[in-house]
């Protein structure tokens, strides 16, 4: 493995280090020499901000003539000296993206923000110099109009399809004209996709709420205090409690907190982000890469935006995602108007003579369930130590997969509270290396995700184990008390646990189709399904462990866990579906004359009709994974992969929580897989037969 790397970033040695002849080693640019690192990872304590751009037009530089070597050869194209050399080029550049992308998400500064509006062009410029290559793209034809000749494995005819496309959806048909009005459109949507994921960092960090009056924490508990009151250590402050938007405050805040006016005050700045008219506003940029991409779409002969984006994925048309979220919306909002008038009944009862509101909701969500099943989040976060969470989880994946995970101690990281892993089969075979980062700071955007900073694939017949990576936003320890997740935090970890696998796991050749490179609607499977394990009974026993006395969680509270499952279900199911039918409107749109978005966001909720009680789970100005993480047109994949995830597990319940059987054909069908065959192929393989919605309706309380 370190062998094989060594040589293929060798050829960029040779490429830039006639300018660092006469530099030591250790001034020389990490990113162009042998990392020479455990297991190779990247040399963060090595890796300076000036390094990045050197590197990234380094890596440029060296796949431009890794291209023309494949354009300019006389040899009849084939297969292997243009698809496959390809998939093969612009390592250096990839290992140098993705190390920089993950740190500007992860633990990013102003200097590194800089150099991503300077590189952003750069990358647009050279993605378009391939994709509109009109000699390359004849190669890539000649192959493709060849292929039934052609003795290809299903991988490599993937690879080839996906190439083929790839190219053609991305304008290698159009004419000069058209090809040069796609750059501008390209860099100008690298840029502002920049700029939208800046200013939600900006407002995420800029809102503080400082309470000085003790009387203020009436009804937060006691844990939550104790965060609050590091919090306003640790930001300078001399005294008082320390409250943010960032998911481990706000949430608790929301769900405790007795003052409403303080409530209403967390809820509004949180909602209102990137709605504040300042130099932080994503109104104008939200609306005008819809435009762009709606100019996009109608330039490579598609409707809408969310027609080109929807062809490369399970459900094919923008029709068939919005019968999806139809046919859910109606029983979900039926749902959350009963549980908005039992909360306005219990407000009443109290002799409050107000209105529910959004941010009221959280607070009387939490006192029924403490009064419908006697306990709540608190009283079950004593039981999910971050550690000992951990060890369950890991422990699922032994038994599962047969997987081990070994703290490494001496492996670079790219922040001191970073945690890495070496994962290997029970053999002690490596499988990969996983970095774990838990904690929210001012350098991390939000949310919870996993990354790659390098994937799996083969060069030559060797293989190249992956580096994987999942940050999260989890709450922190305070004082003596360990880091103590609530139950949603813990689904969480699972969650992003399970894309990790689908990284680490991967077995295939080409990196174009390693991984978690399958379609949108399909890559949240591997992820959502290993929830099902965090929740179930048997698992939930052999890890919630109270962190004090040692003693296992209750089977009564385990009970009541399981009782609780569907409550305020309605809400959680509108919340989402009212998320996800915004961003299909905001890239069904046909027309994009003077868009106001607070306006058309206002339109799109009211035409379906959602309840003012309840906010969508994004709004417009914030919502990241529409128009910053890549998932335009796609949000709706995350309960279109429910119901496979739902169903996939049906498998376990019949024929055993670990049976080895089924996770060897969960394994080798879809985790190993990547995207070397169509999903739903790959999932029927598995399952043997196709996906019924039933066990995601009933677990969403819908049936």
């Amino acid at each position: 493995m370190k062998k094989f790397t060594f040589l293929l970033i060798l050829s960029a040695i040779v490429f830039v280090s006639c300018n660092q002849s006469s530099k030591s080693e250790s001034e020389m640019n990490p990113f162009l020499t042998n990392y020479s690192t455990p297991f190779n990872v990247p040399p963060f304590e090595k890796i300076r901000n000036e390094h990045f751009l050197p590197a990234i037009k380094a890596g440029i530089e060296k796949q431009k003539s890794e291209i023309a070597a494949i354009v300019k050869s006389t040899a009849a194209a084939t297969f292997e000296n243009t698809i496959e050399a390809l998939d093969h080029s612009g390592f250096l550049l990839t290992e140098v993206s993705s190390v920089f992308y993950n740190l500007q998400s992860a633990h990013t500064n102003d200097t590194l923000q800089q150099i991503a509006q300077e590189a952003a062009p750069l990358l647009s410029e050279h993605s378009d110099d391939i994709l509109l290559n009109e000699g390359l793209f004849l190669r890539i034809k000649a192959v493709f109009d060849n292929r039934a000749a052609l003795n290809l494995t299903k991988e490599q005819q993937m690879l080839l399809e996906k190439t083929y496309k790839r190219f053609a959806r991305n304008g290698a048909l159009l004419n000069k004209a058209q090809k040069d009005t796609l750059r501008q459109i390209n860099s100008e949507l690298s840029l502002l996709s920049l700029k939208f994921s800046d200013n939600l960092l900006a407002e995420n960090n800029a809102f503080e709420l400082l309470i000085t009056d003790e009387a203020d924490l009436e009804g937060l508990p006691q844990s939550v205090c104790d965060a609050a009151a590091d919090a306003a250590l640790n930001a300078g402050r001399e005294s008082g409690w320390l409250f943010t938007l960032h998911n481990p405050s706000r949430v608790p805040f929301l769900q405790y907190a007795a003052k409403r006016e303080l409530r209403e005050k967390v809820m509004k700045a949180y909602i209102n982000r990137g709605n504040n008219n300042n130099e932080f506003d994503n109104k104008a940029i939200t609306t005008k890469m819809a435009t762009l991409r709606l100019q996009r779409a109608n330039l490579l002969g598609y409707a809408t935006h969310a027609d080109f984006v929807l062809e490369e994925t399970m459900a094919g048309t923008p029709g068939v995602v919005y019968g999806f979220l139809n046919e859910l919306w109606a029983p979900a909002l039926a749902n959350a108007k009963k549980e908005a008038v039992e909360l306005q009944k219990m407000i009443d009862a109290e002799g409050n003579n107000f209105k529910l509101e959004s941010w009221d909701w959280p607070y009387y969500a939490e006192k029924l369930r403490q009064q419908k099943f006697t306990f709540d989040e608190e009283e079950l976060r004593s039981y999910f130590e971050l550690n000992q969470v951990l060890k369950g989880m890991f422990d699922v994946a032994n038994k599962l997969y047969g997987l081990k995970f070994n703290v490494l101690k001496n492996v670079p990281v790219y922040h001191p509270e970073a945690v890495v892993y070496e994962v290997t089969e029970s053999n002690g075979e490596h499988t990969g290396i996983l970095y774990m980062d838990f904690h929210p700071r001012a350098s991390k955007s939000g949310g919870a995700w996993m990354t790659s900073f390098r994937e799996q694939f083969r060069k030559d017949g060797e293989n190249i184990p992956p580096v994987v990576s999942m940050v999260m936003n989890f709450s922190r320890p305070t004082g003596d008390r360990p880091a103590l997740l609530n139950f949603d935090e813990v689904l969480t970890l699972f969650h992003e646990f399970g894309h990790a696998l689908h990284g680490l796991l991967s077995d295939v050749t080409y990196l174009t189709l390693s991984g978690t490179n399958v379609s949108r609607d399909f890559v949240e499977l591997p992820s959502q399904i290993m929830e099902n394990w965090a929740e179930h009974p048997e698992v939930l026993k052999s890890f919630a462990r109270h962190y004090q006395t040692g003693e296992p969680v209750p089977d009564e509270l385990v009970e009541k866990v399981k009782n609780a499952g569907k409550f305020n279900q309605g809400f959680a199911t509108t919340e989402y579906i009212a998320a996800s039918y915004l961003d299909m409107d905001w890239h069904t749109i046909k027309t994009a004359v003077n868009i106001d978005a607070v306006n058309f966001e206002m339109e799109a909720m009211t035409r379906i009709g959602l309840i003012p009680e309840i906010d969508p789970r994004y709004r417009t100005t914030y919502f990241a994974h529409a128009f910053s993480w890549g998932y335009s047109a796609g949000y709706y994949s995350y309960l279109w992969a429910e119901v496979l995830d739902a169903d996939a597990f049906e498998a376990f319940l019949e024929k055993g929580l670990f049976d080895q059987p089924t996770a060897k054909a969960l394994r080798e069908n879809i985790l190993s897989r990547g995207g070397t065959e169509d999903p739903m192929e790959l999932y029927l393989r598995f399952r043997g037969k196709a996906p019924s919605k039933e066990p995601m309706l009933k677990s969403r309380g819908l049936l």
